[in-house]
């Protein structure tokens, strides 16, 4: 996508700034820093990290070899309220069978200037507990106690990784300014790690090679008459790589809107291994490309062995099908099939929790039973189906071959017309409509022979939102009149899902509520289960706030509460894509009658603003015969994103299309 590839020549334009080494160090707070009351260069910030400091290293063990050790410390400033959730710490582990980490928390210290002296509350036992995520993972959290405004927390934490394998990703950036952070790895020559970042700023890096030493001990038990152990101590000298990465005052990560993931774009470094080289044995290779990633993945016992396995929904499977034969009646079916019969128990993952067989007969899996399984069947069914990695957008974007970028599988089927994407986890999909955790730009296909391809995710049919509407002004300014709204595709799958958070009188309140206080009657809907027919709303609705009578005149937006107010692009300068999920079309029908003894003095003129690159465009169109007046408004955006090259033309469109939507008609009397 053009959009990647801009970003990355931004990371390559953008200059490193100056970092200047400090010393820091735990239990040092200042008064200085307890009485400073806003942060010296982002008055705004509600909390600054004054410095973080990690060190990634790998440590021998006589039984299980090399292994990782992670020490992170922190100092945090609180200034306002609103920082007090930086308080709350938490620390992500591994808790597989075979890859079990361990995390321990220390020197977590709260320190507040009371009376001009330093306070010190220190963490108690139960400020820290532990929270399961998943069958994988688990996550260390604490809470520091006595924290206020103007408080500075310190922490420690260690995490102890059984694997030579694994460096921790870590984040020079984060929503509040950070003064200070350093992060080193150190890792034996026999090690070949990949660094990679990512971000608009980037930290300085230094690089050392040191001379370090371990001892293996190993015994020997002697043969003959009289037996007896040696002992041996075997000295091994090798050369360490040590890689320091320090920022200094770095502004705090901004978010903007129409931002899918801001972690996408912030300044970070990860480590993938790429290469063991011991003495005396093979090479050894891991993932360099993504193909090599996916078929790594495809051989997973949890993943591709799992598509093979059919037995145990055959019968069922030709019960539903029948005789059908069309293909598209094939994919709905089978769709529709799983979606009813197993549901999704919260977890992600491209690999299967309990396995396709047992989430069948449970009726509950995770993202991979349900879409693996969904694989099969269509498979099974003689459609050329394979799954689709996926990193969803909590997840971030999937820039770099790496084994941990995907988070989650969805389901392709490959026609003459291209691939239909299915996702059998989310009642309100369709063919081609997946949820919108899964728009992230990019998938991974693998097919049989571990063969893989790039999919593009991203919508490129447009959903519409369309708007009928007819209503009467009367000589008092009140309005009544009645409205159609019909949406199809992700418009429909949204509107679907505000129909299911509330009942139906809380959904009549909010739509009052949110549309200036009008009053409701006669709403139905229509198609809220039908799910390949567009969503259809009618109501009928007066108020009294909708028009003003100013001097004898009235006063009215023509679009009434479907007006656009406020231009979401408001930066001078945007520094990340925009991403609006999918293309989409609003457009408005509007018959508006005047009352009786008022002619119009002013209409708004008709427009039309075309974008380059068939971006997208906007016409407003209103025409007046005699007492009744005809509008016509189109909003059309044909990309899901746009580019930041793209976006001061974004901006003066969407500029041009709020001043004419908040445009008003003026009537007079005659």
């Amino acid at each position: 996508m053009k959009i990647i590839k801009l970003l990355s020549l931004s990371w390559i334009l953008l200059v490193a700034p100056k970092a200047v080494s400090q010393e820091f160090k735990l239990g040092k707070v200042s008064i200085a820093e307890l009485e400073q009351k806003v942060h010296p260069k982002d008055s705004s910030a509600a909390a600054a990290i004054l410095y973080k400091k990690g060190l990634s290293r790998m440590e021998f063990d006589q039984n299980e070899g090399f292994m990782i050790v992670t020490d992170v410390e922190a100092r945090i400033k609180i200034y306002k309220k609103e920082g007090y959730e930086w308080a709350n710490q938490n620390v992500w582990y591994y808790n597989y069978a075979n890859l079990k980490e361990r995390v321990f928390f220390s020197d977590a210290v709260t320190y507040n200037l009371v009376n001009g002296k330093i306070e010190k509350t220190k963490l108690k036992s139960d400020g820290s507990f532990d929270e399961v995520l998943s069958k994988f993972r688990g996550l260390k959290k604490i809470t520091m106690p006595n924290v206020k405004e103007g408080s500075v927390i310190e922490y420690h934490y260690s995490i102890r990784c059984p694997s030579d394998n694994i460096i921790r990703d870590w984040d020079f950036q984060t929503s509040i300014p950070v003064n200070y952070s350093e992060f080193k790895v150190a890792y034996p020559e026999y090690y070949v790690f990949k660094p990679r970042q990512k971000g608009y700023l980037f930290p300085k890096i230094t690089t050392t090679k040191n001379s370090k030493s371990l001892t293996i001990n190993s015994k020997e038990r002697g043969t003959g008459l009289v037996s007896r152990t040696e002992f041996y101590n075997d000295k091994i000298d090798y050369v360490e790589t040590e890689v320091t990465y320090v920022a200094q005052d770095f502004p705090a990560l901004k978010d903007e809107d129409y931002v899918n993931n801001i972690d996408n774009y912030t300044s970070s470094v990860e480590h993938e291994l790429s290469l063991v080289r011991f003495p005396n044995r093979p090479i050894k290779e891991f993932s360099t490309d993504w193909n090599s990633v996916v078929k790594t993945i495809y051989e997973y016992e949890d993943f591709g062995p799992e598509l093979n396995k059919t037995g145990y929904f055959e019968e069922d499977l030709k019960k539903i099908l029948g005789g059908t034969t069309n293909q598209n009646e094939k994919i709905w079916t089978i769709l529709n099939y799983v979606k009813g019969t197993v549901k999704w128990n919260g977890y992600s993952g491209f690999s299967c929790d309990n396995g396709v067989k047992k989430a069948y007969k449970d009726k509950t899996g995770n993202i991979a039973d349900i879409n693996l399984m969904l694989t099969a069947m269509l498979r099974s069914a003689g459609l050329t189906a394979n799954p689709v990695l996926v990193s969803t957008r909590s997840n971030g974007i999937a820039l770099f071959p790496n084994r941990n970028a995907f988070n989650y599988v969805i389901s392709a089927v490959e026609t003459p017309e291209g691939y239909i994407l299915l996702d059998a986890t989310y009642k309100y999909s369709l063919p081609n409509v997946l949820p919108f955790r899964t728009l992230n730009w990019f998938g991974r296909l693998i097919r049989k022979d571990g063969s893989s391809q790039e999919i593009d995710l991203m919508p490129h049919k447009t959903s519409n939102d369309i708007v009928f509407m007819n209503y009467d002004i009367d000589a008092d300014g009140k309005v009544t009149g009645k409205t159609r709204r019909q949406c199809t595709d992700y418009r429909a799958m949204l509107s679907r899902e505000n129909f299911e958070k509330l009942k139906e009188d809380e959904y009549l309140e909010k739509l009052e509520n949110n549309n200036r206080k009008i009053e409701v009657s006669e709403y139905s809907r229509t198609n809220e289960k039908e799910l390949l027919s567009p969503t259809i709303e009618t109501y009928s609705f007066k108020g009294g706030d909708l028009a003003e009578i100013i001097g004898g005149k009235i006063y009215v937006n023509p679009m009434l509460f479907f007006a656009q107010e406020k231009n979401p692009f408001k930066q001078e300068v945007r520094e990340y894509p925009v991403d609006f999920g999918y293309p989409f079309q609003d457009k408005f029908n509007i018959t508006i009658k005047i009352p009786d003894g008022f002619a119009v003095e002013t209409l708004p003129q008709a427009v039309a603003y075309n974008m380059e690159n068939n971006l997208g465009s906007f016409k407003f169109n209103i025409l007046a015969n005699e007492n009744v007046l005809q509008l016509m408004v189109v909003n059309q955006i044909n990309e899901a994103i746009i580019s930041t090259e793209q976006y001061e033309m974004l901006k003066e469109y969407y500029k041009g299309v709020i001043a004419k939507q908040t445009e008003k008609i003026v009537l007079k009397r005659i």
